[in-house]
């Protein structure tokens, strides 16, 4: 953001300083003069006030110029005729002399201005109803995080306790399992040693014909 000069000229400045010259010169007077009593006016030398009216404010108020030249004449005009005519004119409010357009010229300026400022309050007032929407807008949508978050937790949470259930039915099937292959495996070792015993106590002997004999 560019600083902004201490000695800049603000547009109250401006319009002091075309209220001023297009005085001057409806009543005849210099633009030097003009320029004298602006500087005084606004605190600012005579020769800065020139400058900025034919670098910048001239160009603004070319149709105003010409409206106070003409009534300049027109005065000039007027001054020059007998007596009694001067006379008539010099009971002539200045306002008589202006023609309709010229007439609301300083009105104009500050319609201008006050409009300038109504339009941006609307802008302003326009920007700050829709930053308000989306504020709005920021917090339905966090709120709507805010609960997806915690049916998440929630959701988690279960999975959680079912994952934690789960291990615990694996680790008793797998005892249940390891103690049923102790079982069967002690079986098949009694079975085993059945079998031998019985083996053991089978006897034989050779009769006289040398045949064997199962001995009880």
């Amino acid at each position: 953001m560019s600083a902004v000069r201490q000695d800049a000229w603000s547009e109250e400045d401006d319009l002091i300083l075309a209220e001023v010259t297009l005085r001057h010169i409806r009543e005849g007077s210099t633009q030097l003069a003009a320029f004298e009593e602006v500087g005084e006016r606004i605190g600012r030398t005579s020769a800065a006030c020139g400058f900025r009216w034919n670098s910048c404010v001239r160009k603004k108020y070319e149709e105003a110029i010409a409206i106070a030249k003409s009534q300049r004449q027109k005065r000039s005009y007027y001054k020059k005729q007998p007596a009694a005519g001067g006379a008539q004119v010099a009971g002539l409010t200045e306002a008589d002399f202006a023609p309709e357009g010229y007439k609301g010229e300083t009105a104009s300026e500050e319609s201008l201005s006050i409009d300038a400022v109504i339009r941006f309050l609307r802008q302003w007032k326009g920007g700050l109803q829709e930053s308000g929407k989306q504020h709005r807008a920021l917090e339905r949508t966090l709120r709507e995080k805010e609960e997806e978050l915690a049916r998440l937790r929630s959701e988690n949470a279960r999975l959680s306790q079912e994952v934690s259930l789960v291990k615990t039915d694996y680790h008793v099937v797998n005892d249940d399992y390891k103690a049923l292959i102790q079982i069967m495996d002690r079986a098949r070792r009694l079975a085993f040693l059945s079998e031998e015993e019985e083996e053991l106590k089978t006897r034989f002997k050779m009769d006289a014909n040398g045949n064997l004999e199962r001995i009880e």
